[in-house]
């Protein structure tokens, strides 16, 4: 394992505790089946015990996914524990993650327990994990701000029980890259056993410096594990960001001397497929999968460029899947051609009827759009992809008038269950008219806390719009995502979404960060 880095993605558990990324069984399954495609070593898929929603998805990921160890998250009590082995029981390789909070700060304010009691505590949980997987890893939480001598002896104590991985993390984003690489390493020559386990690293990016930190802790703290997320997706600013640990070990393989089992051609058609799942678009000039990530404006860097890539290139944009985005179909594409490109996206849909639904929804859109790219398919059935049984509201017909000098009116049609609305308002412009027709009907009494748009693919007016709408109600927050070539009915569609994830009053079960 020496020179191995395990990249453990956490996008489907730490990454859905960001404000409204909450994700249904169907759409974790997804992403899920996408992560292995990308070849991670683990996916942690959820945290079993926190609701039935996540024990469902976490059981559908460990019976579906194969190739790559599932894990899930369990907090360091035997009702936790049990529950996640439960839900992995389909597994070929499983993994139960146990925590408890080392800090002195945590301890007293939030377990309200002695440090003597959160030994035993950690001690018990991992004994009684083991014997359940033979692989445990085990989490201090906010292990950066931990006592290190309290922090060496309770680690010491899981790792003589059986954990597996000790991972370290940096819960509230404190870290600074040379002390958090100089703190793993010193935990691990003062820890006897260490050799017993691979050391991990889980990192906070509240000072900007997840990934940093994250390579240091690998560097020169000698971590063999980092815990990321796609696009950096997470609570407060986020998480450490796997394309860009990924593409730093595989760019500066001079400096870390690692190998990766990651086929990064499939992180652009990752980075999509969860940036349209959860509704948080990625900035255009984020690292490795933003829309700028290789475009040269400079006319200097052109000329460069165009002369010899590597004069400003360090990477080639189709190693990381940015030759995927090609036009694939179009309006005389048959049935069978749509359902291959399906599978080559890594979507599989459970019946044929759902097949059959999306495939009547793509010949509708491209008779409007005349060039159906992959992000406009992903769209396309995600936005299917939520059966009757789970969507309350479903947006019917919409028409809207808007002129210069007169004030925009809206028109809209929706369904409630089982009841058909009829609503219409103005408003400050079509968009506004339309959602507020729904609220005038549904009376949610929500607030809007976002709304934005993206082209969900670029180069055309022709493209589809994705809306994303982010609501908030009894402490609840949620986001909609709605995709359509009229930006008013997405727009729509997107309210609609989010009123759906409010009306199912999902609970979820707050978890280490």
């Amino acid at each position: 394992m020496a020179d191995k880095l395990i990249i453990f993605d956490t996008t489907l558990r730490d990454g859905e505790q960001s404000p409204g990324a909450s994700m249904t069984k169907d759409e974790k399954l997804r992403i899920a089946r996408q992560l292995e495609r990308l070849r991670v070593d683990v996916i942690e898929a959820g945290f079993a015990a926190s609701s039935n929603g996540d024990f469902e998805a976490v059981k559908a990921i460990a019976d579906h996914v194969k190739e790559s160890t599932v894990c899930s998250l369990a907090r360091a009590n035997d009702r936790d524990i049990s529950r996640a082995a439960e839900a992995l029981k389909g597994a070929a390789r499983s993994r139960i993650h146990t925590f408890i909070a080392t800090s002195a700060l945590h301890m007293e304010k939030k377990l309200r327990m002695t440090p003597d009691q959160v030994h035993e505590q950690a001690k018990l949980a991992v004994r009684f994990a083991r014997n359940l997987t033979g692989d445990v890893e085990f989490s201090p939480e906010d292990g950066y701000r931990s006592d290190p001598d309290f922090l060496c002896r309770v680690l010491e104590a899981v790792i003589a029980e059986g954990a597996t991985t000790i991972n370290i993390p940096d819960t509230v984003g404190y870290a600074i890259p040379e002390l958090y690489g100089n703190f793993i390493g010193e935990l691990r020559e003062r820890v006897p056993n260490s050799d017993k386990a691979v050391w991990s690293v889980h990192c906070h990016n509240d000072l900007g410096m997840a990934v940093a930190n994250s390579l240091a802790g690998v560097k020169i703290g000698g971590a063999r594990q980092v815990e990321c997320t796609i696009n950096g997706l997470g609570e407060r600013a986020g998480n450490c960001s796997l394309e860009e640990v990924v593409m730093a070990v595989k760019t500066r393989r001079d400096y870390f001397g690692l190998e990766l089992g990651i086929d990064a051609t499939q992180i652009v058609p990752i980075s999509r497929l969860v940036a349209q799942t959860t509704g948080f678009v990625v900035q255009p000039n984020k690292a490795v999968v933003g829309a700028n990530a290789f475009a040269h404006a400079s006319g200097i860097h052109q000329d460069g460029v165009l002369k010899a890539r590597d004069t400003y290139e360090i990477m080639r944009a189709e190693d990381v899947g940015w030759s995927a985005n090609k036009i694939v179909l179009g309006k005389l594409s048959g049935r069978n051609a749509f359902k291959q490109r399906l599978q080559e996206l890594g979507i599989e849909l459970e019946s044929e009827t759902e097949v059959n639904a999306a495939f009547a929804k793509f010949k509708e859109l491209a008779d409007r759009k005349s060039d159906i790219f992959d992000e406009d398919i992903v769209a396309l059935v995600m936005d299917e992809s939520v059966t009757t049984e789970h969507e309350h509201y479903r947006l019917l017909a919409l028409s809207q008038r808007s002129e210069m000098g007169e004030r925009p009116h809206a028109k809209v049609a929706f369904a409630a269950g089982t009841l058909e609305h009829h609503a219409e308002s103005d408003g400050n412009g079509p968009v506004d008219a339309s959602l507020k027709a729904i609220e005038s009907k549904v009376q949610s009494g929500a607030e809007m806390l976002l709304y934005s748009v993206n082209a969900i693919t670029s180069g055309s007016t022709e493209s589809q719009g994705e809306v994303t709408v982010r609501l908030q109600h009894g402490g609840r927050v949620v986001n909609g995502v709605g995709a359509d070539p009229d930006i008013v009915v997405a727009s729509a569609k997107a309210y609609l979404a989010a009123l759906n994830k409010l009306h199912s009053k999902m609970e979820r079960v707050a978890a280490q960060g």
